[in-house]
């Protein structure tokens, strides 16, 4: 008799519950650690939140909701110590001027406003040349930098018989890298998406709850290109552009800090981002804190928050989404949610926090955004 079935047949009716079949959604554990748990209500330092998304335009340019008036994300601000939000979806053409009248205009210091690439006209005789004026145009009307998303080199397309897709190094977006570069305004990219998005919606993938539930995320086959070579793609647009300052959005990829570390290292008109991916630097802590003591002076604050946003949990615009990005920030507490939804919205962990000392958290909070954005420290 084993030492296991000794003690069962002695114990009685404490072993005899038969095991249960659980759905997976419905397996919500509580963690038995007692460890220490602060909260953080305020940032230590005023916060430029330079990845939010307070509107969204339409492909016609024709106009921009902003989808929670500027009174309420006021009072918000206030409370969380955040001086700034930088709407990178401001749109294009009327839809921009629509929102940077609504927002930046009447609150010049609290928000800033990034247009974007007319993806639609991407096919058409003479883009190149349209591009790079619209961001003229775009810079005149009151735009402070440029938005690229993820769906240049995963969703724009040929349009034709090929329906090709359009590649990030694509040579006709040069003139318009180059429009930014002269007028100082900073491109904020985000390319490719978690490398588990690139590979199969199965039993060994991390993410499977996730992309199960939503399927359509999921970049695996047909003709996508890998995760690695949408980020050479735009490593080859930095490296031909240097005098245009790219934000790489989620921090490129931070699930593999030495690949972007290395990035880092090669092209110094880089900086780096890490809204909705505390969750992945949060369960590699003592990297992460290595990463931000050597980049300190080129990693800026974002959240990707999305107001009234309740399709991405992770980056649903509110007071609890702050205080767990000061938390990782500011605090050593161990094994915490990463989002302030009730199940973890893109794996089944926890994180830590990297405790940074103060002179590195004012660069990441504040600082370093209002450099490269041209604010007053």
């Amino acid at each position: 008799m084993t030492r296991r079935t000794w003690i069962a047949a002695t114990a009685g009716t404490a072993f005899a519950q038969k095991p249960q079949p659980l759905d997976l959604p419905r397996f919500e554990p509580r963690s038995m650690l007692h460890v220490a748990e602060t909260r953080v209500e305020r940032a230590r330092f005023p916060v430029i939140d330079f990845h939010t998304h307070l509107s969204w335009g339409d492909p016609k340019g024709e106009k921009a909701d902003v989808i929670v008036p500027a009174a309420e994300l006021l009072r918000v601000m206030d409370r969380k110590n955040i001086r700034m939000m930088v709407n990178l979806t401001g749109g294009y053409g009327k839809g921009l001027e629509a929102c940077i009248a609504e927002l930046s205009r009447p609150h010049s210091q609290r928000f800033l406003v990034f247009t974007m690439p007319w993806f639609a006209k991407v096919s058409e005789p003479g883009y190149a040349k349209f591009q790079a004026d619209e961001i003229a145009r775009a810079h005149n009307a009151g735009a402070r930098g440029l938005k690229v998303l993820k769906s240049l080199g995963l969703v724009v397309r040929e349009k034709g018989k090929t329906g090709k897709l359009v590649k990030v190094d694509d040579p006709r977006f040069d003139p318009m890298w180059e429009a930014c570069g002269s007028l100082k305004m900073p491109v904020a990219i985000h390319t490719s998406d978690p490398e588990a998005f690139f590979t199969p919606i199965d039993r060994f993938n991390e993410r499977f709850e996730e992309l199960n539930a939503h399927p359509d995320w999921s970049f695996h086959g047909k003709d996508y290109p890998s995760d690695r070579e949408l980020q050479e793609a735009r490593f080859r647009v930095l490296a031909r552009h240097p005098k245009t300052r790219f934000v790489v959005l989620h921090l490129g990829n931070s699930e593999n800090l030495g690949y972007v570390s290395a990035a880092m290292d090669k092209y110094p008109n880089m900086w780096v981002e890490f809204g909705a991916r505390i969750g992945e630097l949060g369960r590699q802590p003592r990297t992460a804190r290595k990463f931000f003591d050597r980049y300190q002076d080129r990693i800026l604050f974002g959240t990707d928050a999305v107001p009234k946003g309740d399709e991405y949990p992770q980056q649903v615009f509110g007071e609890k989404l702050y205080e767990i990005y000061y938390r990782f920030l500011e605090t050593e507490d161990e094994y915490f949610d990463y989002a302030p939804a009730r199940v973890p919205p893109q794996g089944r962990w926890r994180i830590y926090g990297i405790g940074l000392p103060e002179t590195i958290l004012k660069k990441v909070y504040h600082d370093n955004a209002a450099s490269l954005l041209g604010l007053p420290l």
